[in-house]
């Protein structure tokens, strides 16, 4: 299977001002390509008589060429393969907006998601990769040995530049200590296993609230535009890519112990976006990053031959007993230790969730998406 390379690379002062050069170009592509493909819709709206075809990537690029490349001298000191994958980008992004499956393209603005895509001759070295016009790019980690991609995309965020391709992963056997076992995720802890193993949450823009509230309360008394302002922006958007790392790096360690160790994992389709509306949770909810986790969960439990189970929304198995099945009509979110009034069974809420979708792999049966039926339980 296709899985993605990450890494950041590690640049002097003039490579950073040629990657900033070719990521204006592509947006600067972009853009341009953008606001032609909405007259041409303007028109067709308004002329529904008189059609002008919508353009394809190789006609946006064709026109590229002959209208705009010939006015901007720049576009010749990057490689053409950025302006050529924006308008791609561009013209697969109206495509699934079209479909209805994405919201329309927007205008790009210069220092947010500042990215671009290079194909052609590509070698890879150790700690150091090759691109076109650009030349060698260090690494600070080494990359995927014999390895040689088609395309690669550089990207920056918090003043860094990244590196990125696709790579072919094969499917690894591991050796699972459990066989079912039932995640229930949760705000207090980030997860509480039917094994009894309880994992917390990272938690970390709570811990660096304060110190991000002070930078924003800082950068509103500066000059719009000033280099203050610039500075001050520039240490606002590090913080927040140092909490995301925080939380991405907590998930990423318990999604491969979950999928390296268990043969079946079950944990529930949260709705997310309906805790998110209830603003006494919402910051804790995307503390934790209920999404991000699943999304792991999915491709990690393929690369390590395991199987991941999705109960349904409507389980109740926060209200259920664990031991004897009655379900609880009410179940208060201060109600830390589950009660049954049926058989005096206790244990923690958690635990007992966890009890319930564990039990659940083993008694129902599962379609072949994955999903569990709450019906069948």
């Amino acid at each position: 299977m296709l899985l993605g390379f990450k890494t950041e690379l590690k640049l002097n002062n003039q490579q950073r001002s040629l990657l900033a050069q070719h990521a204006g170009t592509a947006r600067h592509a972009w853009n341009w390509g953008l606001s032609l493909t909405k007259q041409i819709l303007d028109h067709n709206r308004t002329n529904p008589d008189d059609k002008i075809k919508f353009p394809t990537a190789i006609d946006l690029h064709k026109w590229l060429v002959a209208l705009v490349k010939s006015k901007h001298d720049w576009y010749y000191q990057v490689s053409k393969c950025a302006p050529q994958w924006a308008l791609r980008a561009l013209a697969d992004t109206w495509k699934r907006c079209f479909k209805k499956i994405a919201n329309p393209p927007k205008f790009k603005k210069k220092g947010k998601h500042d990215s671009f895509t290079l194909d052609g001759s590509i070698k890879c070295d150790h700690q150091k990769i090759k691109v076109p016009v650009i030349g060698w790019l260090k690494t600070y980690e080494r990359l995927p040995y014999g390895y040689k991609p088609k395309s690669v995309t550089i990207s920056q965020k918090a003043n860094r530049w990244f590196l990125s391709f696709k790579i072919e992963v094969e499917q690894q056997s591991t050796d699972k200590i459990v066989g079912v076992v039932g995640c229930d995720l949760g705000v207090k802890s980030l997860a509480t296993l039917s094994t009894g193993e309880t994992f917390e949450g990272a938690k970390s823009y709570r811990k660096y609230e304060k110190k991000l509230s002070r930078l924003q309360y800082l950068a509103r008394h500066k000059i719009k535009g000033s280099n203050n302002w610039k500075k001050a922006q520039r240490q606002i958007r590090s913080l927040h890519f140092k909490i995301a790392n925080i939380r991405k790096d907590t998930l990423h360690k318990l999604t491969t112990y979950l999928a390296k160790n268990h043969s079946k994992i079950v944990i529930e389709d949260l709705n997310v976006s309906g805790m998110m509306a209830n603003h006494k949770l919402a910051k804790a909810v995307q503390d934790m990053g209920f999404y991000e986790f699943r999304r792991q969960l999915d491709y990690k439990t393929i690369v390590y031959n395991s199987e991941l189970i999705i109960a349904d929304r409507w389980f109740p198995s926060s209200k259920k007993c664990s031991n004897c099945g009655h379900i609880k009509e009410t179940l208060s979110l201060s109600e830390r230790v589950f009660e049954c009034e049926l058989c005096s069974f206790k244990c923690g809420r958690d635990l007992n969730a966890s009890f319930n979708l564990a039990s659940l792999a083993v008694s129902s049966i599962v379609s072949p998406c994955g999903l569990v039926s709450a019906d069948t339980a």
